[in-house]
């Protein structure tokens, strides 16, 4: 490919992306004072949460793999929470649900995101956690030039904050107007919520372990665990459904969780390794794809050629079958992870794509866990747009039932240090504004099934099984990569396209960003009402016209998007040469990578 909307920017000293231009500067002022990936992730993680406050929040969640420079493996923090102990099958059922909104207080699952992050800060960092929070507390404090994004969702929801979520027109209704594009914006609850966790931090001594530690328990067990506490007690509040319903989150469910470290997943794929999280996190699908065309001589086909998207996409939608029929909380059910990256199973999911494209649902055959393939089947069937799923009057409820989506952030420091994490949840779109703290809970828990006997049935204690998916990857030539995107069920669609460029077709990070993207509908959305598209196939106009007519010949239902509609991909990479790489997507034009 000859061109891209910008240069792959190489340096030395450290190399950072995200899903905007304030974060990814911030991130960078950490590693000009001598802090690590870590430091940087954390400070853009919490800078996103004021910038893109459609799409993310402190209450939200996070996965995040971090690879020590020397590291052979990356790691695992978890911060995704999980159900809290009143959320029961029983109880939902008793509220009226048969699947759980996509808004309101019932969506909610402990709050995830600032553990992990301080996990990360306290065993990867080496900055005080005053200067890491220092950017977003600016920019929370003293303002940022809102997002024409942000304008908009928060003018598309002002009657909603009014009427129903009336703790959110404080924070999003200044004077009680909407904002305006390019206008400054601040968020000053948020800012003095932050400024407490530190300043309760330092006030436990000046170790930085101890500091951090110490905001950990003002978070999970002090002034926000009680701020939420005290808020959902009383809070009923409507949903997508169009009732308004309490939730069940307590304080004491914030008290009994923390972040997790665990091991990646992992596959060897022509010469490199890739890993991704485990099967709580839809972060599989991709290591399947890559086994499904383990076989394929998929460097002689041209990367915006039918073939490469006819043979991408049906492999996508047989992973993406097993996600519906086999993935969910490790913590708490068998997952056969080994049978689901084995060449034999895959193998076959290979061998069932043929020359058209697939119309029905494809899951894998997996001994003795029929019954699971038979209700995702029938799940299916009952959430295709033909059985009424998503019909309605824009109505208020529906006003409500907005997706939020997800940013993301890679970092690799001059030591070879790397971290890549997508950040989500607690956006303003789904939840209240919990007074006192300036931001709203999260809507995790509507990735949960409320039928019984399943890896993703809702329980106390389980995690959901979610969409964020960060990557890394290692080339043969001994080159380390993080890469990630937002986009819910398209994350791991638009990665995979992402990395067989790199692979098969010797891109570099900003060309395989820039080519035209391509994903599926054809599976089990991850957000209420959970519909399914049937051979559903979006593709940027960018592809050739060739390209679409052969793969509407195929069988396939092709949407052509609005030009540059599809991915927010970023990416880093360090050679063992100790160059540093670092690509951004130009798509809505937030997204930058800088570095030196």
């Amino acid at each position: 490919m000859s061109f891209t909307t910008r240069p792959e920017l190489l340096g030395t000293f450290g190399m950072v992306s995200t899903t905007h231009w304030l974060a990814s500067q911030s991130a960078m002022r950490m590693l000009e004072a001598g802090g690590t990936a870590a430091d940087a992730a954390v400070a853009a993680g919490f800078v996103l949460n004021v910038v893109e406050p459609h799409l993310n929040g402190p209450l939200g969640d996070v996965p995040i793999l971090v690879r020590p420079a020397g590291a052979e493996t990356p790691v695992v923090i978890c911060g995704q929470g999980v159900a809290p102990a009143g959320a029961t099958i029983a109880h939902y059922r008793a509220e009226g649900l048969e699947i759980i909104p996509g808004s309101g207080l019932l969506a909610t699952v402990t709050p995830g995101q600032f553990d992990a992050w301080m996990v990360l800060l306290r065993d990867h960092g080496r900055l005080p956690l005053s200067e890491v929070l220092a950017p977003a507390i600016h920019y929370a404090a003293h303002g940022h030039p809102m997002l024409p994004a942000v304008a908009n969702a928060i003018a598309g929801l002002a009657d909603v904050f009014r009427q129903e979520w009336p703790t959110s027109a404080p924070v999003w209704l200044p004077g009680d107007q909407p904002p305006k594009a390019g206008e400054l914006f601040c968020n000053p609850d948020c800012a003095a919520m932050w400024r407490r966790l530190v300043a309760e931090g330092e006030a436990a001594g000046p170790g930085r372990e101890a500091q951090i530690e110490a905001a950990r328990r003002a978070h999970a067990q002090g002034f926000v665990a009680e701020a939420i506490d005290d808020y959902l007690r009383e809070a009923c509040v409507l949903d997508a459904t169009g009732e308004r319903r309490k939730g069940v989150l307590t304080g004491q469910d914030m008290a009994g969780w923390e972040a997790t470290y665990e091991a990646p997943l992992a596959v060897d794929h022509a010469g490199w390794t890739v890993w991704k999280c485990g099967a709580w996190t839809q972060g599989p699908t991709l290591l399947q794809v890559l086994q499904i065309l383990a076989g394929d001589d998929l460097s002689s086909l041209d990367p915006v050629g039918p073939e490469m998207v006819h043979l991408t996409t049906e492999a996508l939608k047989r992973a993406f079958a097993d996600r519906e029929s086999y993935y969910g909380d490790p913590a708490l059910h068998d997952i056969p992870v080994d049978v689901l990256l084995s060449d034999a199973h895959n193998a076959a999911h290979r061998a069932d794509i043929g020359e058209r494209a697939s119309l029905d649902m494809r899951p894998g055959a997996i001994a003795g866990l029929e019954a699971q393939v038979a209700a995702f089947l029938d799940r299916a069937a009952r959430r295709t747009p033909e059985a009424g799923v998503g019909a309605g009057e824009p109505t208020m409820e529906h006003l409500i039932n907005q997706k939020g989506d997800t940013v993301h952030i890679d970092v690799v420091d001059r030591w070879g240090n790397m971290v890549a994490a997508t950040p989500s949840g607690g956006w303003l779109k789904s939840n209240p504004v919990i007074p006192g703290l300036g931001v709203p809970l999260n809507t995790r828990a509507q990735m949960f099934w409320l039928d019984e006997g399943l890896p993703t049935s809702l329980a106390p204690g389980a995690r959901p099984r979610t969409t964020l998916t960060p990557s890394m990857a290692h080339g043969p030539d001994g080159t380390a990569y993080a890469f990630g995107t937002p986009g819910g069920d398209q994350q791991d669609q638009w990665q995979v396209t992402f990395l067989l460029r790199l692979i098969h077709h010797g891109m570099n990070l900003q060309e395989a960003i820039d080519g035209p993207l391509f994903h599926t509908g054809h599976l089990q959305s991850s957000f209420f009402p959970r519909a399914v598209q049937p051979g559903h196939l979006l593709v940027e106009p960018a592809f050739p016209e060739a390209t679409i007519e052969s793969l509407r010949a195929k069988g396939h239902k092709v949407e052509v998007s609005a030009p540059w509609a599809a991915g927010r991909l970023c990416a880093v990479a360090r050679r063992p040469d100790g160059v540093v790489k670092g690509a951004a997507t130009p798509r809505l034009m937030q997204a930058y990578a800088v570095g030196r």
